[in-house]
């Protein structure tokens, strides 16, 4: 057995009693958390509703050690918070998203003043277990489905009890990169780019978070759910499309392959509002959220040059669409 660093009676108990199982047979760690804030572990479980679950372990650290040296107090609060949103997404909101942008059930919730314990429908008992390091155009096109049925699901929502802006690199959340970002047009424009995506009139939830990493995939690849929700919250959804893409291509097949993807996104979405409630002006939506998707980039480029100079992401495509953004502010 290959298991946590802790399992103590409280968590047993959790687990043992959202299962209905008789005993946890085996755990197995599945990853750290970020930075020493706990771990995910798959429990196998006896007897009872599930043979095997995931838990998200979540215990404040004594010491704090971050991978580029951000662990600053004001990292510690948004991590804090980071984890009580997502205890709020899986209590309030998991259950509104539809098939189309499948998550975990969450089984039970508990919560202490020094750690979080979320016990989660795992995902690769449940037909989506696949990982993938590189994604065909198949697993892409599976992503955009999600995202574009999450953004439908929650198009117009209060984010309330999550982030109100929500995506961990957003201005307001890290002053501390911004003021390591060396000055010129990109800082001196920073807040103008902010507000734009904040003053689009096409507000959805964004996950905040949409790396490849947080995707699971089917067998044959055609449907991925998606995980790690600490980071949700209200924003135009080119967020959550550019990221996406940021994590999945380089330079030479972003510019190759970007128009594509854009295009099969509002497709989607288009699809996914038609057979949602929500009525609204998709033209007006879609004009506005393409202006915004070389802006959302931007944004995140922005973020990425305060907290990683020389990241892999920082390529000529990027450095394209932020030129392209600062010339049409200098424009207008």
């Amino acid at each position: 057995m290959s298991g946590p660093d802790r399992i103590d009676a409280d968590f047993e108990a959790v687990v043992l009693g959202a299962t209905g199982a008789q005993a946890i047979v085996d755990t197995r760690v599945v990853q750290g958390l970020w930075s020493g804030y706990g771990q995910i572990v798959r429990c196998r479980l006896e007897g009872g509703s599930q043979s095997s679950v995931i838990v998200k372990h979540v215990r404040w650290p004594d010491q704090r050690d971050h991978r580029y040296g951000w662990n600053t107090d004001r990292s510690h609060e948004r991590k804090l918070t980071s984890y009580k949103v997502e205890s709020t997404w899986y209590d309030r909101y998991a259950h509104e998203c539809p098939d189309a942008s499948r998550v975990p059930q969450c089984l039970a919730l508990e919560a202490e003043t020094d750690e979080v314990i979320m016990v989660l429908e795992d995902l690769d008992s449940s037909g989506f277990a696949g990982r993938r390091q590189q994604v065909t155009v198949t697993e892409l096109d599976a992503c955009l489905s999600w995202l574009a049925s999450f953004h439908a699901a929650f198009m117009g929502e209060r984010p309330e009890g999550l982030w109100a802006t929500g995506t961990y690199w957003h201005l307001a959340t890290r002053p501390d990169e911004f003021d390591a970002l060396e000055d010129g047009p990109l800082k001196a424009a920073a807040a103008t780019i902010d507000r734009q995506l904040a003053d689009s009139s096409f507000q959805t939830f964004v996950h905040g978070d949409a790396k490849l990493a947080n995707f699971c995939f089917s067998d044959d690849g055609r449907r991925a759910a998606a995980v790690d929700f600490q980071y949700v919250g209200g924003g135009c959804g080119m967020k959550d499309v550019a990221y996406l893409i940021s994590s999945c291509l380089d330079e030479d097949d972003c510019e190759r392959m970007a128009p594509d993807l854009l295009d099969r996104y509002f497709e989607l979405l288009k699809d996914a509002l038609e057979h949602s409630d929500k009525t609204l002006d998709f033209a007006a939506l879609e004009a506005d959220w393409r202006a915004l998707y070389p802006v959302a980039w931007t944004d995140f480029s922005r973020f990425l040059q305060g907290w990683s100079p020389g990241h892999w992401k920082l390529h000529r495509y990027s450095e394209r669409l932020a030129r392209e953004v600062l010339e049409a502010l200098e424009e207008s």
